[in-house]
């Protein structure tokens, strides 16, 4: 007998996330474990007169196929997804696997030849109506410290927020945001400054990711100075990294650190645009409160921001591409050593909690 929960968070998906209109074509993407939502979203599709299509993959046989496969080969791989991608309105990438690890030993030379080749595909994705979802897993659970059926009502709790309020308690945000030069980012090994003069600002409010609630744009490309220590743990690839360090001169990462060196550096080097950010985010979902190694969830974490290497959003352009877009997290609340948020030398949020009265909407207790 399927969750009755997973109706609702269907019909959200299918009616907020995507407003899915009679004739539209849908994507359905999922691994193994989505597999009873994917029934619903089927479902729920053709209830709206909508024409779904659905597509199960599994992370082993990723893997397997990874491990043997020529540049060349990748390259025909997404010329085909492309080619399918061009039919469809709109595409739901339901993420969940067995082995969050699964990818681990693939050698990263590979890893590498895998995000340039997807490259194509990703730019395509972002053409057309998309959400991303994270399904709970027993190895996501164990990732998170949690038991599986905790997990499972954690993660249904937070897709179900009400995102509708937290789209207009974003706007002054975004206000200030937009006529915004100069930010400056200060917490334990970290201070950093950069300007965001003139790149739009997005709201993220349960249109393309579940669970959402973010605030993003980016970074003028050649403007951050100083350095960023990250606090939260990221899983890529794999791999976990724990207390990744930048150092940025002129926009470019210049010095770098974290436990796994040799693979940061791999994945810095991927291509040019890997030393460069390509967003800044502040993170607000009231519900979400601490890391499970999860980017999905975690760069939401009420408190927190996230700057990232790469690939920049074509809604908040500054010009950046790569094979890159690698989320990475700094909690600011006071249990992960606070900091602050300075908009043109104005305090805006002090360990994770914005000041400014216009922005009060926006702390756990109002969202």
């Amino acid at each position: 007998m399927r969750d009755p929960r997973l109706k609702n968070l269907a019909a959200s998906l299918l009616d907020y996330s995507l407003e899915i209109q009679p004739g539209e074509r849908l994507l359905i993407e999922s691994g193994t474990a989505g597999r009873d939502l994917v029934i619903e979203l089927l479902e729920g599709a053709y209830e709206r007169r909508a024409v779904p299509f659905a597509e199960v993959g599994d992370a082993r046989i990723r893997r397997a196929w990874s491990l043997g496969a020529a540049r060349e080969q990748m390259d025909l791989q997404i010329g085909w997804e492309l080619h399918r991608l061009e039919g469809v309105e709109a595409v739901l990438s339901i993420m969940g696997g067995d082995n969050a690890s699964e990818m681990a030993d693939v050698p990263p030379a590979v890893l590498e030849a895998s995000r340039l080749a997807s490259r194509p595909l990703m730019d395509a994705y972002l053409q057309k109506k998309w959400v991303l979802l994270r399904f709970p897993t027993p190895a996501a659970a164990q990732a998170a410290g949690m038991s599986s059926e905790g997990f499972e009502d954690f993660c249904l709790d937070v897709s179900t927020l009400d995102y509708a309020h937290m789209d207009k308690a974003m706007d002054p945000l975004v206000q200030l945001m937009s006529r915004t030069d100069r930010v400056r980012i200060t917490a334990p090994g970290t201070d950093l400054s950069f300007s965001i003069r003139g790149i739009p600002v997005q709201k993220a409010a349960g249109k393309n990711n579940i669970p959402d609630g973010e605030v993003f744009t980016a970074p003028v490309r050649d403007s951050a100075n100083g350095t960023i220590l990250y606090n939260t743990p990221s899983l890529e690839d794999g791999t976990t990294f724990e207390r990744i360090r930048f150092t940025f001169k002129d926009g470019k990462i210049v010095d770098a650190d974290a436990n796994e060196r040799q693979k940061l550096f791999t994945m810095l080097d991927t291509d040019e645009g890997a030393r460069y950010l390509g967003e800044f985010a502040l993170g607000m979902n009231p519900r979400i409160d601490r890391p499970m190694k999860d980017t999905l969830y975690d760069e939401k974490i009420k408190g927190s921001l996230h700057l990232t290497p790469g690939r920049a959003y074509e809604d908040a352009d500054n010009g950046n591409r790569s094979g890159v877009h690698w989320d990475l997290v700094l909690i600011q609340t006071p249990e992960w050593g606070g900091g602050e948020i300075y908009f043109d030398d104005v305090l805006v949020r002090k360990d994770g909690r914005f000041v400014l009265p216009e922005l009060d909407g926006l702390n756990p207790e109002n969202l």
